[in-house]
């Protein structure tokens, strides 16, 4: 066990190039700490047309952290659960939650008794934005457990440790 026993870890997705190491961090953290994990998407609901439109560019429009349309969010969520078992972790559950992602990692944090929320930030616009990311950053702030933050590094992969921390 680690120095704090997590016991359920929520984990975001959102389909882009960063959530495949994030969930990979907090798929390696759960199996370390025998914790349930809980992988979250949060979309924006398209039109029919507008889904359709998305579908056509493989479902690469996203804003800050969330997705449009529940086909990318489906795709991204199983994409999600097969680097999470990939990396030996129990998923107790893929939701595919609509609205604000912030408002869905925090909430589902809460109603799970998550003691851990892992997500990654990527740059944004703006400078402030740039050291977290703006959903990292409020996550950060609502959150009442752990936060860890998933950071893209210059090989575009997080290594993750074959055995436990030093």
């Amino acid at each position: 066990m680690s120095m704090t026993d997590y016991h359920v870890i929520v984990v975001g997705t959102d389909g882009s190039s960063l959530a495949k190491p994030t969930v990979a961090r907090a798929a390696w953290l759960a199996k370390y700490d025998d914790a349930d994990l809980v992988i979250v998407c949060a979309y924006s609901n398209l039109s029919r047309r507008d889904e359709a439109k998305n579908v056509a560019t493989l479902g690469g429009d996203s804003r800050g952290g969330e997705v449009l349309g529940r086909v990318a969010a489906n795709e991204a969520l199983t994409q999600a659960v097969a680097v999470a078992a990939e990396n030996g972790a129990t998923v107790a559950a893929a939701l595919m939650i609509e609205g604000d992602a912030t408002a869905a990692l925090v909430q589902t944090a809460k109603e799970r008794k998550a003691e851990l929320l892992v997500l990654g930030a990527r740059s944004d616009i703006s400078f402030s934005e740039r050291l977290l990311g703006t959903v990292a950053r409020d996550v950060v702030d609502q959150a009442s457990c752990d936060v860890l933050i998933i950071r893209p590094n210059q090989l575009g992969e997080i290594p993750v440790p074959e055995d436990g921390p030093a």
